[in-house]
């Protein structure tokens, strides 16, 4: 039984990782691809975008298609559609090309997204899927560890397009394990009251749900001020700060260490305190310490040692607010999982995406709208968990 739960973590980890694997590994090449194609910051940035809107977007189809075909179907129609979008971007001539094509790259990517969260809620719920969600979310952390430092040797050794041409063996890899090891977690029984008019009728009933929404939208604002530290980030410390690429993937993949390891206690912590008690003191957390980032910059602390002091600790945070509010949001909703997974993570994306572009606007080559982006978006996610899991009897709910 555990080691399936492991096998069953590493496989929807490893498809979950293929998409973030296509942003991480292209993040150290940013300014360089902007030399090349001859674009501007902002034209690189929208690459980056294209890439993120699409991914929201996409959610909503695989989502209830996956209700009505199975998990593994979609997954299929995915990876292949990553894997055509990744040679086309390792082809492109210029920036528009690659925009349009990283568009289509992440429709593809999407799919392994939401579909692993459904089959997490397929197999478990409460502490078990918090557990396997926290799981999941280790070996999705390989990208953001490993990818900006991966990505940054493969441009030093054979240029951008080379991040291209990996992430279309990532999704080589996917398609066989998808067949290989990954069973069908819906079986057409379950699909028999699927429909397009059904998935209809369950996204008008989430958007209602106060709750679902309060705690999608949590989620949502937490996973925008790393949205937000992305798009950024390597402008800052590359060029605000100085460091060098190489310099830059190791201090994106510290944080990245910092998510993840602290999201590996919160099985126990959930176990012990309750999903809804861990969701308060961790945003609580978060939101100080992005404050406190903030208030330092503000107040003319312009260094990289503070910044990235309290990333690491802000995003320690962060590990367990996202895996918790995930749990918490789709708990009741097992019968629409993939519906559910899928606006929930639309609606993430979406408010990453309009996060991202809000402060591309203000971008002034300092970490400041960088650091104002990311302390807004704690802000915001803290506003919204005192709103959210204010009544007693939701919180009671979710206790145990």
């Amino acid at each position: 039984m555990k080691s399936s739960f492991l096998r069953t973590a590493l496989v929807l980890g490893l498809l979950s990782a293929i998409g973030p694997f296509a942003i991480d590994m292209y993040l150290p090449a940013l300014p360089s691809i902007g030399q090349n194609l001859g674009a501007s910051m902002g034209a690189v940035q929208a690459s980056l975008m294209a890439f993120f809107i699409s991914m929201g977007l996409g959610q909503v189809i695989y989502g209830p298609v996956s209700d009505m075909l199975g998990r593994k179907v979609p997954l299929y129609f995915g990876l292949v559609l990553f894997g055509v979008g990744s040679v086309g971007c390792a082809l492109a001539p210029d920036i528009h090309t690659l925009v349009v094509l990283r568009f289509i790259q992440g429709l593809g990517a999407c799919a392994g997204m939401v579909i692993p969260r459904a089959v997490v809620r397929d197999l478990h719920t409460g502490h078990d899927a918090a557990r396997l969600m926290s799981l999941l979310m280790l070996v999705f952390s390989v990208s953001p560890i490993l990818a900006p430092l991966t990505g940054s040797l493969l441009i030093e050794w054979a240029g951008w397009r080379s991040v291209f041409w990996a992430v279309t063996l990532a999704a080589v890899l996917g398609l066989a394990l998808t067949a290989s090891s990954l069973p069908e977690t819906r079986p057409e029984s379950q699909r028999a009251d699927s429909s397009l008019g059904g998935a209809m009728r369950a996204y008008g009933g989430l958007l209602r749900d106060g709750q679902f929404m309060g705690l999608v939208m949590i989620g949502a604002f937490g996973i925008a001020s790393f949205f937000v530290y992305l798009a950024n980030s390597s402008f800052v410390l590359i060029d605000h700060y100085g460091l060098s690429p190489r310099a830059y993937s190791i201090a994106f993949a510290a944080n990245a260490a910092s998510f993840i390891g602290v999201s590996q206690f919160t099985g126990r912590l959930a176990q012990r305190f309750g999903l809804v008690a861990v969701v308060k003191v961790a945003v609580s957390g978060y939101a100080l310490t992005m404050g406190a980032l903030l208030a330092l910059n503000l107040a003319g602390v312009d260094a990289l040692a503070p910044l990235l002091v309290l990333l690491f600790i802000g995003y320690g945070f962060l590990g367990l607010v996202v895996p918790t509010t995930s749990v918490l949001a789709l708990d009741a909703h097992g019968a629409v999982a993939g519906t559910a997974s899928a606006l929930m993570g639309t609606l993430q994306f979406a408010v990453g995406a309009l996060l991202m572009a809000v402060v591309g606007v203000f971008v002034d080559g300092s970490a400041r709208p960088m650091v104002i982006g990311i302390a807004a978006s704690a802000a915001l996610a803290a506003l919204l968990t005192a709103i959210t899991l204010r009544q007693p009897a939701a919180a009671s709910a979710h206790a145990g």
